[in-house]
């Protein structure tokens, strides 16, 4: 007798679209050294993900369309990221941002023609529209600020 296993294996995670400045990668209670601290990891789509929704006030299906993923990955990743913040707050843990699955993008639109593109963030931003060479850009995000050596 021949017994076949199948091995059912995830299908690979999408990378999601973040598009923030990360100006600071630690949060922590005053007066305690992150040494001697407990910390939770809070990945950078959660981050994305909290600011979308809370900070720029989008809903959870706007969210989803600009990160592309599904409205209820995004609901997942708030879920997970709220229990995160909870415990730190609830325990006096530091609060570490890193990680994930992303891929960092911007999203510009042309005020000259309409086009509105989207392209990965890059050390220095597109100067003018890549279909009329119009200068009259905004960036629709408020994206990353770069250094010189294209970092966040």
């Amino acid at each position: 007798m021949l017994i076949i296993k199948q091995i059912i294996m995830p299908r690979p995670h999408k990378k999601r679209n973040i598009c923030f400045e990360l100006r600071s990668s630690c949060f922590k209670p005053r007066g305690i050294p992150t040494t001697s601290l407990e910390s939770v990891n809070l990945s950078l789509d959660e981050l994305e993900v909290m600011r979308l929704s809370h900070a720029e006030g989008l809903y959870q299906e706007d969210t989803a369309r600009i990160m592309d993923i599904s409205r209820q990955t995004v609901g997942r990743i708030l879920n997970s990221a709220y229990r995160k913040i909870t415990d730190a707050f609830l325990n006096g843990k530091a609060i570490l941002i890193e990680g994930g699955n992303v891929e960092v993008r911007c999203r510009y639109f042309c005020n000259n023609c309409s086009y509105e593109w989207e392209t990965t963030c890059l050390p220095e931003r597109p100067t003018e529209c890549p279909k009329c060479n119009s200068q009259l850009i905004n960036n629709l995000l408020r994206c990353c600020d770069f250094n010189k050596n294209g970092e966040v």
